[in-house]
C-alpha cells in the first residue's frame, strides 16, 4: 500500500531509505537542513553530496521546509546524527501528523544524557506517538542500489513494528521484527565503537588472528551492555548485533573501520576527521558508551582503550598491549 512518507536528513542513509521506499511505491519527502542540497538534489536528481552514484526516483521529493514535508506523513523517519536527532526532533515535534508512526534509523547514544535513540525522541514527540527503531547490517550504498538487505523493525508496541515492517518491505529488502528495543539499539550503536578497533587491527597489521579475537570478544562487550540497559543476550546473536558488527568492522564501506585504519597507520584523529565528509557516529560513541558501561558498574576493556586512543592518551599499539596484557579469565561471564 502506498503512503506518504518523510525522511528527515540527507545524507547517505536517510537519501538511500528515500531511493528505496520510493522504488517500493511511495511517495517520499527527502527534507535536508542545508536549502543548497536541496536545490542540487532538484536540479540534478542526485544527491551531489553523499550519495551521488545513485538517482532520485520520481517519487522523491526534496524539501527545505521540515513543516512542509511532514504534512499528511504516515511514516516520518529520522536520519539524522545523533548529535543532532534531540535538536530535530523538537523542531519539528509541534507538525509531526498526529497518526504517524516516528522511525528511529539513527545509531548512536546521546553524549550528554547517555540516551539511546528511541529514548531521545520519545521525550521530544508527543506521547501518544509510537516509535519503531530501524537497524541492521547496511550500508546506504548497497541499499540504494538495490542490493540485498535484511534489518530489524524493533518497537515495544508490535503494531508499529510490523507496519514499518509491511511498507518497508521490497523485493531488495527483508526485515524480521523485534520487541527487544534496547538490545537492538546497543548492538546498532556500540558496532561503531568495535569497528574503529577492527580497522587499527587492519591498520596495525596484526593479521586474522587478531582479528577474530577482537569482533568476538567485542560481541561480548556490546552484550553486556546490551543486558544492563534492559535487553536480551540473544538479540545479539541476531542482525542488530553480530551481523552489524562483521559488517561495519570488515566492509570496506565503513566510515568506522576506515576510522581505526589510519589510526593504526599513525595519521593523527583530527586529520582523519577532517578529510572525510560523513560522519564516523563511533568516534562519538565511545566515550558515551564507556560511561553507560560505568553507570551500570559493567566492564568494557576494548571501549575503554578506544577512548584512551581517541582521547590521544595511548598509542594504538599501546592499546593492543593493554588489551593483550589484561588478567586471564573465564570466557563466560559469570
Amino acid at each position: 500500500m502506498a503512503e506518504t512518507i518523510t525522511v528527515l536528513g540527507a545524507g547517505s542513509w536517510g537519501t538511500a531509505l528515500a531511493i528505496h521506499l520510493a522504488r517500493v511505491g511511495h511517495d517520499v519527502r527527502l527534507w535536508a537542513r542545508d536549502s543548497e542540497l536541496v536545490a542540487e538534489m532538484v536540479a540534478s536528481r542526485m544527491n551531489p553530496r553523499y550519495l551521488s552514484e545513485s538517482r532520485l526516483p520520481d517519487r522523491v521529493t526534496p524539501a527545505a521546509r521540515p513543516q512542509a514535508a511532514l504534512q499528511d506523513a504516515k511514516l516520518v523517519v529520522f536520519a539524522v546524527p545523533s548529535h543532532g536527532l534531540r535538536a530535530v526532533a523538537r523542531a519539528v515535534a509541534s507538525s509531526l501528523p498526529t497518526d504517524a508512526v516516528l522511525v528511529s534509523a539513527t545509531k548512536g547514544l546521546e553524549t550528554d544524557s547517555l540516551q539511546r535513540m528511541s529514548l531521545v525522541l520519545g521525550e521530544e514527540a508527543p506521547a501518544a506517538q509510537p516509535v519503531v527503531v530501524l537497524s541492521g547490517p547496511s550500508f546506504a550504498a548497497e541499499v540504494a542500489r538495490g542490493l540485498p538487505t535484511a534489518v530489524l523493525s524493533a518497537s515495544r508496541q508490535a503494531n508499529a513494528a510490523a507496519y514499518v515492517q509491511d511498507r518497508f518491505r521490497g523485493p531488495a529488502l527483508r526485515l524480521y521484527v523485534s520487541d527487544d528495543v534496547p538490545g537492538v539499539e546497543i548492538g546498532g550503536a556500540m558496532k561503531n565503537v568495535i569497528a574503529i578497533a577492527a580497522g587499527v587491527v587492519e591498520g596495525l597489521g596484526l593479521g586474522h588472528n587478531a582479528m577474530a579475537a577482537l569482533i568476538t570478544r567485542g560481541l561480548v562487550e556490546i552484550s553486556r551492555l546490551a543486558d544492563a540497559e534492559g535487553g536480551r543476550r540473544e538479540t545479539l546473536a541476531g542482525l542488530s548485533g553480530l551481523g552489524d558488527l562483521v559488517l561495519t568492522s570488515t566492509g570496506n564501506l565503513s566510515r568506522n573501520r576506515y576510522v581505526g585504519l589510519e589510526l593504526g597507520r599513525g595519521r593523527p584523529l583530527q586529520e582523519i576527521l577532517g578529510s572525510m565528509r560523513m560522519i564516523a557516529e563511533g568516534v562519538r560513541t565511545t566515550g558515551a558508551a564507556l560511561a553507560l558501561g560505568a553507570r551500570h558498574g559493567i566492564e568494557l576493556p576494548i571501549t575503554a582503550e578506544m577512548a584512551a586512543v581517541l582521547d590521544g592518551n595511548r598509542s594504538p599499539a599501546e592499546a593492543v598491549d593493554v588489551l593483550m596484557g589484561r588478567k586471564q579469565r573465564a570466557e563466560a561471564d559469570r
